[in-house]
């Protein structure tokens, strides 16, 4: 399906003055309240100005929860285990996100556990939709916990796993926030008594829907054990993530639905590191992604460009006060 819309629009752009296709794009860009200049700077650390406007927009939030991205995913939520339907991406994507989280973990662990390399460990998929990861976690031997404001979409989880009679031991859920979890909510909404802690946190396709990143670096690092991982998927703040995420796959392709994202809320790497840096992360590595609408299958690029994932470790106190403000890490092609 996809691969016949792509030839339509390639097509269709042949026939296409170059200048008229560069009009038609920057006017769909404008619509959608895009601007050029803006996508053009590159936020560097030194870029103060920004900081401190990004700084002072998201402390003034408190809560990961934005009500619009709820409302959006509550009309979704019958759809999350359609693998040809609006999450067929996201099913797609496990084919890297679960390898990247289990061998990173893999690294880390003295312990062997054949055929359940997970085992002993206790994960957190923030947003965790219908359970697309969680599942494939918990089946790799780990103790997954999957949290998410939709309420329709936890039930759908819940149904989905217990079909699954290895899973009912090891992944569970819950419809709740990340502030609530880790006690940075309301007293009277937090739903259990003391801070769980995690050996993982794993928040993929979930930052770019928040509403303040501050808060959820703070939230994951109360709930994850010194030494834990934090993994991230997510899309740069770039033009050609502009073209690619917004305007090719919602508004041409429809790959995902028109209004999924929303490019004021994309965030660089060289951004994302330094939030959690100055929240007690060291980020180990970072890797492009790309996805191919043709084939319907993601890949490990080295660009950086559109999407990419991320793991950092959560410090000691005594690994914070001893370490420079940017660790060395393996990363790709940063833009």
């Amino acid at each position: 399906m996809y691969s016949n819309k792509l030839g339509r629009l390639m097509f269709g752009l042949k026939g296409l003055k170059v200048t008229s296709a560069c009009g038609a794009f920057e006017r769909t860009a404008a619509r959608s309240g895009f601007s050029w200049a803006a996508s053009n700077h590159t936020y560097t650390p030194t870029d103060l100005s920004y900081q401190t406007i990004q700084s002072s927009v998201r402390s003034a939030v408190h809560t990961t929860v934005d009500h619009g991205e709820v409302k959006r995913f509550q009309l979704l939520a019958n759809k999350w285990w359609d693998e040809e339907g609006e999450f067929a991406a996201l099913h797609a994507m496990n084919d890297l996100r679960v390898p990247f989280v289990r061998d990173n973990l893999l690294n880390a662990q003295r312990e062997r556990h054949p055929g359940q390399p997970l085992a002993g460990l206790r994960i957190l998929d923030v947003g965790c939709g219908g359970g697309l990861l969680s599942e494939p976690l918990g089946r790799l031997g780990a103790t997954v916990l999957g949290i998410d404001p939709v309420e329709d979409s936890v039930r759908i989880a819940q149904l989905h796993a217990a079909h699954d009679p290895d899973l009912r031991d090891r992944v569970s859920y819950q419809a709740c926030t990340l502030e609530e979890l880790s006690g940075e909510g309301e007293p009277q909404q937090q739903p259990e008594q003391g801070v769980t802690q995690f050996d993982a946190v794993v928040a993929s396709e979930v930052v770019e829907h928040l509403a303040d990143l501050d808060t959820f670096a703070i939230c994951c690092s109360h709930v994850l054990k010194p030494g834990g991982s934090l993994f991230i998927t997510t899309l740069n703040k770039t033009n050609l993530s502009y073209a690619l995420a917004i305007v090719v796959a919602e508004q041409l392709l429809h790959i995902v639905p028109r209004g999924t994202h929303d490019w004021e809320k994309f965030i660089s790497p060289v951004e994302l590191e330094r939030l959690l840096e100055s929240n007690g992360f060291l980020v180990q590595s970072v890797q492009g992604m790309l996805y191919n609408p043709i084939s319907g299958a993601w890949s490990w690029t080295n660009n950086t460009e559109i999407n990419y994932a991320l793991h950092a470790v959560k410090q000691d106190d005594e690994a914070q006060d001893g370490s420079s403000p940017s660790g060395g890490h393996d990363e790709a092609t940063h833009s």
